[in-house]
């Protein structure tokens, strides 16, 4: 259950009642793709870096090391000592990015698995059945995410058959948390708005969903490759037709501006691999903007990668030692930068529910927006 405490302008603060815990919102999940966050951090590292839900990948887990074998096991939170809520995808994005490889039907899509190639389907029962396998807080619905620029004929096909996968899963979801072996009976289903660049069939379509009464609704298929403008507008066409008594998800973004920006425009949840990705190769997220660490300006600098950081990186290292360790190829390099990156995103996060709180969030997006996105 959500729950809308204040808003200020656009942007919400609320709370997301789960089987697994209470959600601040708005919030960033951060992406453990195959059950852990790349760069060697742990459940135990999350907990220290004020993560509220850790978001683990559907295809990547059915193909390795297979969903029924997380079952037997207990599930993803049994499996990965993380006893706070986790959101799966539903492989649709990887569907898409194995494009070369898939072949899409109204029963579901064909593909190869990019490890052995053997030959896959997933459809929105088989997506449903392995993610009540993960046993995850939130499951997401099936759908198909289509690459921008697309003629307007395809992404209105497209539209009208991610509805009706969408409806597949809502049916196969009823069924499965209604069965004896499920292991989390409580499993929340959200829906995934989809249209491309096309304000029509963004409108349309989550209108169209809206009526389905769901636990949440995602913005999907952007940050796919349009230009960030693109994605801000349809945020902005899309927001009006949310429910507003749900959460509201933008799939996949994104960097910290990015982040500000859709808050301001609405929106609850996000997820993006970037902190992590972009850590381990000594980008670092700052109040001031982004440092690149590989820089030869840093080679004798004994300060912290970003002063007053609680982080274990800031707290005990400087930015002269973490270079070091990048230059040498040495794990613990991308191990603390990507802590530091993951804390950076969680602590914006505390900072815009706490700005919302009192009513200067407004005050906190134009003192930031044009900052934190910058290169130092």
């Amino acid at each position: 259950m959500y729950k809308l405490i204040k808003t200020n302008g656009r942007a919400r603060r609320g709370e997301f009642h789960t089987v697994h815990g209470i959600i601040q919102t708005p919030f960033f999940m951060n992406v453990a793709t195959a059950a852990a966050i790349k760069g060697g951090i742990s459940a135990r590292d999350l907990e220290n870096l004020n993560c509220q839900v850790m978001l683990c990948n559907t295809y990547h887990l059915h193909i390795r090391p297979g969903d029924e074998k997380i079952a037997a096991l207990g599930g993803l939170h049994k499996f990965t000592a993380w006893h706070k809520p986790i959101l799966t995808d539903s492989g649709g994005f990887q569907v898409f990015s194995l494009a070369s490889l898939r072949k899409i039907k109204e029963e579901g899509v064909y593909f190869s698995s990019h490890v052995d190639g053997k030959r896959i389907f997933m459809g929105p029962e088989e997506s449903m059945r392995i993610q009540s396998n993960l046993a995850s807080t939130i499951a997401m619905a099936f759908d198909e995410c289509v690459e921008n620029p697309a003629e307007f004929s395809y992404a209105y096909d497209s539209c009208r058959r991610t509805v009706r996968w969408l409806k597949r899963c809502k049916t196969e979801m009823e069924r499965l948390n209604s069965l004896p072996q499920t292991i989390n009976k409580n499993q929340l289903l959200f829906g995934i708005n989809q249209g491309c660049t096309y304000e029509k069939l963004r409108i349309e379509n989550m209108q169209e969903i809206a009526e389905l009464n769901l636990d949440g609704y995602a913005i999907g298929g952007l940050a796919v490759g349009e230009p960030t403008e693109e994605m801000y507008r349809i945020i902005d066409a899309v927001e009006p037709f949310m429910p507003k008594d749900k959460p509201r998800y933008l799939m996949g973004v994104g960097t910290p501006a990015n982040i500000l920006e859709a808050v301001h425009s609405g929106v609850d949840m996000f997820d993006c691999v970037m902190p992590t990705r972009n850590g381990r190769h000594g980008h670092l997220f700052t109040w001031e903007g982004i440092r690149n660490l590989n820089n030869e300006k840093y080679l004798l600098d004994d300060s912290p990668i970003m002063e007053g950081c609680g982080c274990e990186a800031c707290r005990n290292y400087s930015r002269a030692y973490v270079r070091h360790l990048l230059k040498s190829g040495e794990m613990l390099g991308a191990r603390l930068c990507a802590m530091h990156n993951l804390y950076f995103y969680n602590q914006l996060m505390t900072e815009i529910r706490n700005a919302i709180d009192e009513d200067r969030f407004e005050e906190f997006y134009l003192r930031f927006k044009d900052v934190i996105g910058q290169r130092i």
